[in-house]
């Protein structure tokens, strides 16, 4: 199969560094195998999004040579797709009504219990839609509670869906379509093949990949390269007030995310154009340097 790789950012700030790290990396893979490399915006999430972030997003990849093949994806044209999903998933008996609030999910130990898979709610007040991913119905019953896989960077992982998951939303209570969701039906409309991400995102990838078992399809390979850490030791991230990236320095910007990847860009690169710093780092990527690295400061 075509290597068929994809970055999905969520437009509620600009593009910070840790950001371009995961678009680069994901890039740089993607064009190593001679592969296609996909835009999807995620953008079904409007109380989070910054109004023109998607744009300066959009535009910021740009003139960093981040260029992608096709039209970009906008989740928030996707709605019957996945109107279309949840109706399948309801009527395979996967899914069912939850008003569990998050106080009650922290109350029982932070994972969610399965309470209202046995003690279906009422019709009063806000529902979620929750997937189930574990002690399944027939046809998918033979699919263990403890699903395993082998990551291309963090190596061999486990997850027990039960005790250490719990049943994903796929529908919020304000009636906004979830992240866990989406992001299945997309990678698997768009045909992804490898996703190559941020480490934040390991501990949610078990459950995406038994949600493509549940539609029948074959998972991408996954591969989570290091995360971006401030001085304080957290993560770069909008939501920690990561600062936007100088776009007055752009080749700067991205010899940086070359050493942070570890691939040793020569000094005298970042003064190259972007197209001469991304064919140099095309040639010569390997992401075999970051196995086994979660997280790691900037330069």
């Amino acid at each position: 199969m075509p290597y068929i790789g994809r970055f999905a950012p969520s437009p509620s700030g600009p593009l910070h560094f840790g950001s371009l790290v995961s678009a680069l990396a994901s890039y740089l893979d993607a064009r190593h195998h001679q592969g296609h490399w996909l835009m999807r915006m995620d953008d079904i999430d409007p109380p989070r999004e910054m109004p023109g972030a998607a744009d300066d997003i959009l535009r910021t990849l740009e003139q960093h040579g981040l260029e992608w093949d096709g039209e970009v994806l906008w989740q928030s044209s996707r709605s019957e797709a996945y109107h279309e999903a949840l109706t399948e998933l309801q009527q395979a008996d996967l899914v069912y009504p939850c008003n569990c609030t998050r106080r009650d999910i922290n109350a029982s130990g932070g994972i969610y219990n399965g309470h209202c898979r046995h003690h279906p709610p009422d019709n009063n007040g806000p529902q979620a839609l929750r997937l189930k991913l574990y002690q399944l119905p027939e046809p998918f019953s033979q699919l263990a509670d403890t699903l395993a896989f082998t990551d291309l960077l963090q190596g061999a992982q486990a997850q027990n869906l039960a005790q250490d998951v719990g049943d994903a939303v796929v529908l919020r209570k304000d009636g906004l379509f979830a992240y866990q969701l989406a992001v299945v039906i997309d990678d698997i409309a768009q045909g992804i093949t490898h996703v190559i991400r941020g480490a934040d995102l390991l501990p949610v990838t078990a459950r995406q990949i038994r949600f493509f078992e549940l539609r029948g399809a074959t998972a991408p390979h996954y591969g989570h390269v290091p995360v971006a850490t401030g001085e304080n030791g957290l993560k770069l991230s909008k939501q920690n007030h990561a600062p936007a990236l100088n776009k007055t320095q752009i080749g700067e910007n991205l010899w940086q995310a070359l050493a942070f990847l570890r691939q040793n860009p020569p000094k005298a690169l970042g003064c190259e154009s972007p197209a001469t710093i991304l064919a140099w780092a095309t040639q010569h990527w390997q992401i075999s340097a970051l196995t086994g690295i979660a997280a790691q400061p900037t330069p």
